[in-house]
Order: C-alpha cells, then sequence, then structure tokens
C-alpha cells in the first residue's frame, strides 16, 4: 500500500491532521436494492470478501452516507468492525467518512444546528462508533438556511466530539470558499470537498476548482472517478459507449503498465492531486483498486498528457452538482 500523501485537516487546528491514504473505498452500492442492486445475501457474501482483501492491502478509508442503501452502507461497515477480533487491528486503523443529506424532510431538518448533529448521530450508532474522521455535508442544497447556518451545524458536530474533520460534496469553488470562510469565523477549518472527477469529468481542474483546495489545503476527493465503469475496461472501441478515443488510449496505457484500465483511471485522479472514491463490491475490485493506490509505477507525463486529450470537462447542473 503506497504511504499517505494527503491530509485531512481537523475542523479545530489545535487537532492537527488525519494522514490519508491515496485511494477512498466508496461504498455506495453496499446493502442498496436500488440503484444497484445489490442487497441480496450473495451480495452481502461478496463484501465479507471484499473485507478481508481491503484488509490484506491496506485499504483502510471508507466514504459512505446516511442515505446509501438508506443507512444500510452505514450498518454493513459497523457490522464487518466488528466481526472478527482477528481484524480489530484493521477496524481500529479504519478512517470512516459519512454524510448528511440536506433535504428539508421531515420539516425539522431545516433547522440545522440541531438537524445535522442529530443526523450524525444516528450515522454513529448505524456505524458502531463514538465518532467519525470526516462529517460532510451531501450537496450544496440548503433550502431556507445559508452556508452560514449549516456551517454552524457542522461546528456544532465538532464542539459535541461527533467528528473529527468537517467536508462538503458537489459544493462550487466560490460555495466551498464561503463554507471554509464560515467555519474559520469559528475557530475551524475545511477539510474537504467531494466532486465528481475523472477523465469523464475534468471540470473540477480546468475550472478551479482543485487549484483552490490545494491552495487552502482542502482535500478534493473524486468520486465516479471510473465514469459510473465506463473506464473499467469493460468497454472498448469495439464495444462503445462511444468514447474510443479515450478508452482506446485507456488500454494501451494499461497494457504499456501491465495493470487493469481502471487502475490507470484511478492513477490519473491520484496524479492530478486528488483522492479517487473507487467503489467496490467484492475482492477483485478492491484488488483492482490497490493496484492504483500502489507506489510501484506512475503514469509518464506523456500518458497523463495522451489521456487528457481525449478526456471530457463535463458540466454543471443547477439543482445539485456545482462542483
Amino acid at each position: 500500500m503506497a504511504a499517505a500523501r494527503f491530509a485531512l485537516q481537523c475542523a479545530k487546528e489545535s487537532a492537527g491532521t488525519i494522514p490519508l491514504p491515496n485511494l477512498c473505498i466508496g461504498t455506495w452500492a453496499w446493502g442498496d436494492a436500488g440503484t444497484w442492486k445489490n442487497a441480496g445475501a450473495d451480495a452481502r457474501a461478496a463484501l465479507d470478501g471484499a473485507w478481508t482483501e481491503m484488509r490484506r492491502q491496506g485499504l483502510h478509508f471508507l466514504d459512505t452516507a446516511e442515505v446509501y442503501g438508506r443507512g444500510e452502507s452505514e450498518r454493513i461497515i459497523g457490522q464487518l468492525r466488528q466481526k472478527s477480533p482477528a481484524e480489530q487491528d484493521f477496524a481500529d486503523r479504519l478512517l470512516v467518512a459519512t454524510k448528511f443529506l440536506p433535504v428539508p424532510w421531515p420539516p425539522s431538518r431545516l433547522f440545522v444546528d440541531r438537524s445535522i448533529p442529530n443526523a450524525c448521530r444516528e450515522s454513529l450508532k448505524r456505524l458502531g462508533v463514538e465518532q467519525v474522521d470526516l462529517y460532510q455535508i451531501h450537496g450544496p442544497v440548503h433550502v431556507f438556511n445559508s452556508i452560514d447556518a449549516v456551517a454552524g451545524g457542522l461546528a456544532r458536530c465538532v464542539d459535541l466530539g461527533l467528528t473529527k474533520a468537517v467536508g462538503v460534496s458537489n459544493y462550487s469553488r466560490d460555495e466551498m470558499v464561503q463554507m471554509d470562510d464560515a467555519l474559520r469565523r469559528r475557530g475551524m477549518r475545511l477539510a474537504s470537498n467531494q466532486v465528481e472527477f475523472s477523465l469523464l469529468r475534468t471540470l473540477p481542474a480546468t475550472g478551479g476548482l482543485l487549484d483552490e483546495c490545494q491552495k487552502r489545503g482542502i482535500v478534493l476527493l473524486a468520486y465516479s472517478p471510473l465514469g459510473m465503469g465506463r473506464l473499467s475496461g469493460k468497454y472498448s472501441a469495439e464495444r462503445p459507449p462511444p468514447l474510443s478515443p479515450l478508452l482506446a488510449a485507456l488500454h494501451r496505457v494499461a497494457g504499456a503498465h501491465g495493470v487493469p484500465c481502471s487502475a490507470v483511471a484511478l492513477k490519473w485522479v491520484i496524479q492530478k492531486g486528488a483522492v479517487p472514491l473507487g467503489g467496490v463490491k467484492n475482492a477483485a475490485q478492491v484488488e483492482e483498486n490497490a493496484r492504483a493506490a500502489s507506489d510501484d509505477w506512475a503514469l509518464t507525463d506523456g500518458e497523463m498528457a495522451e489521456l487528457e486529450t481525449h478526456a471530457i470537462v463535463g458540466k454543471t447542473n443547477w439543482m445539485w452538482q456545482h462542483g
């Protein structure tokens, strides 16, 4: 496993930083019966295998959310943490990030000074922990609340000892700056912004968000780094979607390094200065992710440029995806 090269700023600067591995395990699919159809007994058994492989590979950073599988993703993580005393060393090293969904239902969620800490407590119960490492706002939908008010809810989670660090997701550069400034007024800092970032959506790099993150010491967490599977290698020029030039380049670079296409796509995100969230459902996918995290190989400047020649900038939308 690669040495840590990223670090989350703890919300209270006096608490220091949290060293991060260069890859995070995304758990959106864990226990999800809707989008991913991944809630049956076979799927659950496959996650046991994934957990074992994560422990073997030293992949100990996980990202989840209260809305994933309606809380089932968090519950599964809690169950796996308690599964075996033999794995306690791994459980003790785990870094867990989860998220608050900013929707106005039930109406009590509108009162973010209370609803954000209350939701965090519920996540902690499902995870079986007393504190998470990172608590995030899932999206920039504040309804009748300002960014400053949401910052107050996050700060309360810190003051109550519910989380070490706080972050946001899908925030634009300007929204992220406003949140960081609002936290600074409370003697705290913003640790992360989780946005979609991949060769199929390079906008965070081309639009200045990644630069602002690096300027402020905010970690950019990259979700969908494989473009919802389109960069995993299961597609090719002979098996579209219509991304033939990029896919051809991906296969060429993967062949040169003897790694899967997915590892190349994830490595590109890492070398751009972000932490990819590689979703997994089984041990084989964990192993592929670990290839990307390894320091044993790197993309050359020429390979990075070749991939970016065929990359897609992508766009935002007004409702949810601002970053």
